[in-house]
């Protein structure tokens, strides 16, 4: 079974979309280090607040991916523009579509 992650962030006003180019930007290179879906929305309920849905074939594989340069480079780009406040849950994914 695959490991699952379900983040949120919120973002300073203004720099919602800042945060998802930068998300987004990552996104490219996640397959080769084990993302099999990486989704980021749009919170419907607060126009500051960023969800992110991962499937990873692994938890070890997630995990790896954060070390990555690239992920560094990117957390140290957003940081700046989030307030802190950040939701996660983690899943072991059991299947779906696109999984």
């Amino acid at each position: 079974m695959a490991y699952g992650y379900i983040g949120s962030m919120r973002t300073r006003p203004g720099r919602r979309d800042d945060v998802v180019a930068i998300l987004l930007s990552a996104a490219g290179s996640l397959r080769e280090l084990g993302c099999r879906s990486y989704v980021v929305g749009l919170a419907a309920d607060d126009p500051d607040t960023i969800v992110v849905t991962e499937v990873w074939e692994s938890k070890e594989h997630h995990d790896a991916s954060l070390r990555s340069p690239g992920a560094k480079e990117a957390i140290a780009a957003a940081m700046p523009m989030l307030t802190g406040e950040f939701t996660s849950r983690e899943t072991t994914v059991v299947g779906g579509l696109g999984v």
